[in-house]
């Protein structure tokens, strides 16, 4: 056995003892029908955000997408433009609370490779919606990997949770690929935000100090044979968190409530037909264990 293969191998076998299947779920609520091409939908006008930074205002986006509301813009002086697709029950009026998803998509998926194509190309936010009745979906185009599309992020998390009737124990995010990157970097500066993380086919660019001080619940998935990243930074960045919550004292059942490394074999994505393990990191979207964890922390 090569000796990554060594260390997955222990590290999984402690993240089965602590509990991994510990939080349980129902099957997925049932979602409706195929996929319908985008469908122009009434034109709204340009509308200031109530209680946002001083020059800031939302653009309401003039398109629709399997009942997603596709380009909305919230422009800010700080941090320009930042886009995204957004889903709201029919039921929400404000008068109760309501979990919030975001999910930040991977290359395809960003800003400048078309709108809408992180809906087109990913599932992240349509089988969320199997998970919570009550549930907002945020799915943003954002402009990098890097700094700039992390504090976007986190304006556009803080603009929801000012501007929306939104329980703060529900509030969910997942980063695929790059989307990974920015949001590990978003959970080294805001994770107190957040109500649980899941990091799929990615690495850790990130803090890791503020996510124990936070204790964030952080699910990380990967490919074994990852082609774009590997598996070995994923196994890093949980072995730093979890040595981090060792020093601090956590018992082993307390980790594994918090963290969770998932590192799958060939097989698994060849079962779920994936051409290869990076680009089949779409399929953890259809992962009731994996998609269950998030939404029941």
């Amino acid at each position: 056995m090569q000796p990554l293969q060594r260390i997955i191998a222990v590290l999984l076998a402690i993240t089965t003892q602590a509990g991994l299947t510990a939080c349980t779920t129902t099957q997925p609520l049932q979602t409706g029908g195929d996929p319908a091409p985008p469908s122009p939908v009434e034109e709204l006008p340009e509308e200031t955000a109530p209680g946002a930074p001083e020059g800031a205002f939302v653009t309401e986006g003039t398109a629709s997408y399997r009942d997603f509301v596709l380009d909305n813009v919230l422009h800010t002086e700080e941090y320009g433009d930042i886009h995204y697709h957004v889903y709201i029950p029919e039921s929400y009026d404000g008068s109760e609370p309501y979990a919030v998803y975001f999910t930040l998509p991977g290359y395809e998926g960003l800003y400048f490779q078309g709108v809408g194509e992180n809906l087109y190309q990913e599932d992240f936010a349509f089988e969320a919606l199997g998970y919570k009745e009550n549930l907002i979906v945020v799915a943003p185009q954002l402009s990098d990997w890097g700094e700039t599309s992390a504090q976007q992020t986190i304006a556009l998390v803080e603009y929801f949770l000012d501007h929306y009737n939104i329980d703060p124990e529900q509030v969910y995010a997942s980063g695929y690929s790059g989307g990974g990157e920015t949001m590990s970097l978003v959970m080294g500066l805001r994770p107190e935000l957040f109500t649980a993380y899941l990091q799929c086919s990615s690495q850790w660019d990130g803090s890791y100090e503020p996510v124990v001080e936070s204790q964030t619940p952080v699910y990380f998935v990967i490919g074994e044979g990852d082609e774009y990243y590997g598996s070995e930074p994923t196994v890093e960045a949980y072995r730093r968190l979890r040595e981090l919550y060792e020093q601090e004292g956590l018992s082993e059942e307390e980790i594994g409530e918090l963290l969770v490394l998932d590192v799958k074999d060939a097989d698994y994505f060849r079962q779920g037909g994936a051409p290869n393990q990076h680009g089949g990191g779409n399929l953890f979207a259809r992962d009731a264990a994996i998609m269950g964890w998030l939404f029941c922390k």
